[in-house]
């Protein structure tokens, strides 16, 4: 086995399905001679070649565009937005076309948008989002935010070989900071499957993301003090696995929602309402939301530490939940 970083993951994930299927192409832009903006890329234009590999303009909205044209002549299309907040300028095109495809002229439409996604690194306001929220609110989209690297590599794999339209949000945070073994058999995991992380009695951190390593953090300090406390991790929030949701919630009835989008209309909302809906009287106290706060992302490295969940800040709601 070797021990791959997330970022080496993506690329791997990549590399390996161009190889499998000659109708995966790569846009985006520096995605060709430079390996693209975090080097996840690299190596694959001299590969697979120019007309594998496309350097686009700087324009989002035409590379989603003539990514979705490519779709639906037949290719499997993966763009790369070197920062995911660069999505915003090609909202139209993946709001409206993309995602509408399949409802419109039942079209099929194998499209995967990948980009590193969320803050902790000091990039400013401009660089720094978490924008799920904004996509998991219309239909036709599937958005997966892989936790590690065997999952960054299996959950792409799967997004690829999808047939809707993908968001893939890749944590910048954990691109170098991460490693683990993978081995060389197969990997693909299938979207809409959650994996319990860590297993406990009094409480459920759910969670996806880079935050998920927050939470096991944290359940590491709670159970230094007794408290016993499981971290759910989504892996991907459309398809949603909301069996394993309200099942975790039944099995401990404290849940903690955690992640790193900011608070109002985080997707943390989503899940207090389909758990309140489904499984209230499982509950033995009230459900916890530890988000960001409704700010931009601070640029400023003590405010950036300040704005964003910390483990602190999730032990001691655990603590009150569990003692509730």
């Amino acid at each position: 086995m070797a021990s791959v970083s997330y970022l080496q993951a993506i690329h791997d994930a990549l590399h390996e399905e161009m190889e499998r299927d000659e109708r995966v192409i790569l846009l985006g832009e520096d995605v060709g001679h430079y390996g693209g903006a975090f080097r996840a890329t690299t190596g694959l234009f001299e590969r697979f070649g120019e007309d594998r590999v496309l350097d686009t303009p700087i324009s989002e909205s035409a590379v989603v565009g003539c990514a979705i044209g490519a779709a639906l002549q037949g290719m499997r299309p993966v763009v790369e937005m070197q920062f995911i907040d660069f999505i915003a300028c090609a909202f139209n095109m993946v709001v409206n076309w993309a995602a509408k495809a399949r409802y419109r002229q039942g079209y099929a439409l194998p499209l995967v948008i990948r980009g590193p996604s969320g803050a902790g690194v000091h990039a400013g306001p401009f660089h720094s989002q978490s924008v799920e929220s904004f996509f998991a609110h219309a239909p036709g989209l599937k958005i997966v935010m892989p936790s590690t690297p065997g999952d960054a590599k299996g959950l792409l794999k799967a997004a690829i070989r999808d047939d809707d339209p993908v968001l893939f949000l890749e944590h910048k945070f954990l691109y170098r900071r991460l490693k683990e073994e993978i081995g060389d058999e197969e990997r693909v995991i299938p979207l809409g499957k959650a994996r319990l992380v860590r297993p406990g009695e009094n409480l459920t951190i759910i969670s996806y993301g880079a935050m998920v390593h927050t939470a096991v953090e944290a359940a590491g300090r709670l159970q230094e003090e007794g408290i016993a406390a499981e971290v759910l991790d989504l892996r991907s929030l459309v398809p949603l696995d909301e069996e394993a949701v309200l099942e975790a919630a039944r099995r401990t009835g404290r849940v903690l929602l955690l992640h790193e989008a900011t608070l109002t209309g985080g997707f943390g909302a989503e899940l207090a309402a389909r758990i309140a809906e489904k499984a209230f009287d499982w509950l033995d106290a009230p459900l916890v939301r530890v988000a960001a706060a409704d700010s931009a992302v601070p640029f400023s490295p003590p405010l950036e530490e300040a704005f964003l969940p910390q483990v602190d800040r999730v032990v001691a709601k655990g603590r009150e939940l569990a003692r509730y």
